[in-house]
């Protein structure tokens, strides 16, 4: 089984139950942007929002906790744990990038270990082959990720990094799965509109019921479904 069908599927699973992910600005121009981080201008959630947490909710997008070159390496990150697959987008071009720098803005216990784990990536690669992360080959990449992404698996030499990894992937994860892109790639529909045909015949024979033809007519003939129903003619 490949890593995005592996991931969809522990997506799918854990939707059903809720999942949730468990700001010192260090922006690189004085609006409080970063590269590679694009803001929006306006809320577009701002419906049932109080007028102070939509508040809170403008600080937050228009500020950045990440830097231009830490955000360069959650993508690389982000694209080793969510690449492309011909069909769908690599997770960093989805806006996970985005969607992390505000995870660690609003819940700001994520920001210690999110930078003390990029800084430690970039130590590893550093001392094994003398170059930045996002300089390394992707084998050299991968020789990395190998050594964090299995924790059962891991040296315990590689704590640190199997911790950071694991909140790196889940929050990749998370933001993937809760884009446009990766919700087409899940195959979520969301709440459709559909089709309704009325209680199937096997049922209403088990319990002795059926239809009368005024409801068949108004109300299961599919012709007739965007004509308001007239209940005149019913005692209630």
């Amino acid at each position: 089984m490949d890593r995005r069908r592996s991931l969809r599927y522990l997506v799918a699973g854990t939707a059903a139950t809720g999942l949730v992910f468990t700001g010192c600005s260090t922006s690189d121009d004085k609006n409080g942007r970063v590269e590679g981080v694009p803001k929006k201008e306006d809320n577009p959630f701002n419906i049932g929002r109080t007028p102070e947490e939509l508040e809170r909710d403008k600080a937050l997008t228009e500020s950045n906790f990440f830097t231009t070159e830490e955000v360069a390496l959650i993508n690389v990150l982000a694209d080793i744990i969510i690449p492309a697959d011909g069909q769908f987008k690599a997770a960093s071009e989805t806006g996970v990038a985005e969607f992390i720098d505000f995870m660690a803005l609003d819940k700001t216990g994520y920001q210690v270990p999110l930078r003390g784990g990029l800084q430690w990536v970039n130590h590893e690669s550093r001392k094994r082959f003398n170059k930045e992360f996002v300089d390394a080959s992707d084998k050299e990449q991968i020789e990395i990720v190998d050594d964090i992404a299995y924790p059962y698996d891991a040296d315990p030499a590689y704590a640190a990094g199997v911790r950071f990894f694991s909140t790196m992937r889940n929050l990749v994860v998370c933001g993937y799965y809760s884009s446009k892109e990766g919700m087409a790639d899940l195959g979520y529909m969301g709440n459709t509109p559909n089709v309704w045909d009325g209680v199937p015949q096997e049922v209403l024979d088990k319990h002795g019921l059926a239809y009368d033809q005024k409801t068949l007519d108004e109300c299961i003939d599919q012709s007739t479904r965007n004509e308001v129903m007239d209940w005149s003619g019913y005692e209630l």
